[in-house]
């Protein structure tokens, strides 16, 4: 029996922040790995899909340089044989470059224990594993973590599985690519693979079941980016969902219908047909939370999650979880974020709740969408009194001058008040932008603090102190005007 103060089961990026955070400290901790150091986002998420669409973006420039006045003499499609391998290339490339920083020799650098294998929890405090050899190993831990991620989930459709299709966990390491391609799900994963294939080549088309993409946001910005992708080329089929695949003479054919439509009888719809060569399926994402033991020891995985208190404990106190298995946001910085809390908790006497206040995310298409806190649509679902600031980027000098006028910041705030309740940027570099917001909203800031803020010209940043300097205007009521213009007539006495 091998003792630690923490074996974290998980060696992705909430996993190796636990495993690393905690050996800083001083204790003693092994992580659990069955698969690649690193997990999804850097082998098959974040990492090789930003890299991508950094390729993308370079194929698309020689045709969109004559609106800045570029004239090429000739803007010929991408070469599809001849750029994917080395674009694939790059992709790994850049996964092999970060890679050290997530390797099992920097972690055992660190003094953490590296234990490569599959984990099954056998009590509150011991973890079962087993190597690829068959053989097994107990290690016993005063606390442990499961951080065991997700995977793409699949949707049943008649004829998926002997077709054949792809997800995020193989689409980066294909060795060809695909002339035409259907993305099934308009979420951040498929619009993302979606525009970068459009953009190197490939004839796209999204189906999504909801009636507009990025269900999550709100539709006058889903609406721009829909507009954007539609000038890529891409096909958007809303409000549509496969019914099944078939084979077809050249490929797959990809069966839809209105969603929520009869499959049979005098009322059912019109089919469409989607004639493709590879289906990317991007519908959602399903925790890694069965065949671990967990059921059996009194943790609640009903709801396809771990569930966990606001100190990411388990039904089983000694056992804490995080991450993707956890939600209810699965992204890379959330998972980081919970780590922390998980460290602390898990080790020290002084605890930490978690704080869902404040969280941000982006989808990094072109042009980005990122949000924080309450978007428009749910603060009228929610009955939350509210007013909305809209600034088009048409009106930032900055975006002017770079031709990337599309998009808007909006902010929504307490009806005649200055603090923030949520905030959408949509245009280039929102995912990075936005951050001056969530630290405001973090730090209980209000827009007149963003607008007392020296904002470097010409920035597309100056978009925020412009949201800002509306709200002062619209709470520059008529009665407050008169007021200030009977005093200045009293000044010219």
């Amino acid at each position: 029996m091998e003792r630690y103060n923490l074996v974290v089961v998980g060696a992705g990026s909430a996993g190796l922040m636990v495993a690393a955070g905690a050996a800083g400290l001083g204790a003693k901790v092994a992580v659990v790995e069955r698969g690649l150091m690193g997990g999804d986002c850097l082998n098959t998420g974040c990492v090789p899909s930003k890299a991508l669409l950094r390729s993308a973006k370079a194929a698309l420039a020689p045709r969109s340089g004559d609106r800045l006045g570029i004239v090429h003499p000739g803007s010929t499609p991408v070469d599809l044989a001849e750029s994917w391998p080395r674009v694939a290339a790059r992709v790994q490339s850049v996964i092999d470059t970060i890679a050290p920083h997530d390797s099992v020799e920097r972690f055992q650098s660190l003094g953490v224990d590296v234990v490569q294998g599959s984990g099954h929890f056998m009590s509150s405090r011991e973890v079962a594993v087993t190597g690829a050899d068959g053989q097994q190993r107990i290690l016993e831990g005063r606390a442990l973590v499961v951080a065991t991620g997700s995977g793409p989930m699949v949707p049943p459709i008649p004829g998926l599985e002997e077709a054949g299709y792809l997800t995020n966990e193989t689409v980066f390491t294909q060795t060809r690519q695909p002339r035409r391609l259907a993305v099934l799900g308009g979420g951040p994963i498929g619009l993302e693979l979606g525009q970068a294939f459009a953009r190197l080549g490939s004839e796209v088309t999204v189906v999504e079941m909801l009636p507009r993409i990025l269900p999550r946001e709100d539709p006058d910005a889903a609406q721009v980016l829909a507009e954007s992708l539609t000038r890529d080329g891409i096909a958007i089929l809303t409000g549509h969902q496969a019914v099944r695949v078939e084979g077809g003479s050249a490929g797959k054919r990809l069966v839809c219908r209105p969603a929520g439509q009869p499959a049979e009888g005098g009322g059912a719809p019109a089919e469409t047909v989607v004639e493709v060569d590879e289906i990317l399926v991007a519908v959602g994402r399903r925790a890694h939370v069965t065949g671990l033991g967990l059921e059996e020891l009194g943790v609640d995985v009903s709801g396809g999650r771990i569930a966990v208190d606001r100190y990411l404990r388990t039904a089983v106190p000694s056992i804490f979880a995080c991450g993707d298995v956890v939600g209810p946001y699965q992204f890379t910085h959330m998972a980081g974020q919970q780590a922390r809390a998980v460290i602390q908790n898990a080790l020290l006497p002084l605890k930490t709740r978690m704080d869902y206040r404040v969280v941000p995310w982006a989808t990094f298409t072109e042009p980005e969408v990122a949000r924080v806190g309450l978007s428009e649509e749910e603060a009228a679902a929610q009955g939350v009194a509210h007013r909305v600031i809209k600034v088009p980027l048409a009106g930032i000098d900055r975006a002017v001058c770079d031709g990337d006028t599309e998009g808007f910041l909006k902010i929504l705030t307490p009806p005649g008040r200055d603090g923030i309740l949520g905030a959408t940027l949509v245009g280039p570099h929102a995912g990075d932008l936005l951050h001056e917001v969530v630290l405001a909203m973090r730090a209980r800031l209000r827009l007149r603090d963003i607008a007392s803020t020296v904002h470097i010209y010409p920035t597309l940043a100056e978009v925020f102190r412009r949201a800002a300097d509306e709200a002062r205007k619209e709470s520059f009521t008529p009665r407050l005007q008169k007021w200030f213009a009977a005093y200045f007539r009293w000044r010219r006495r």
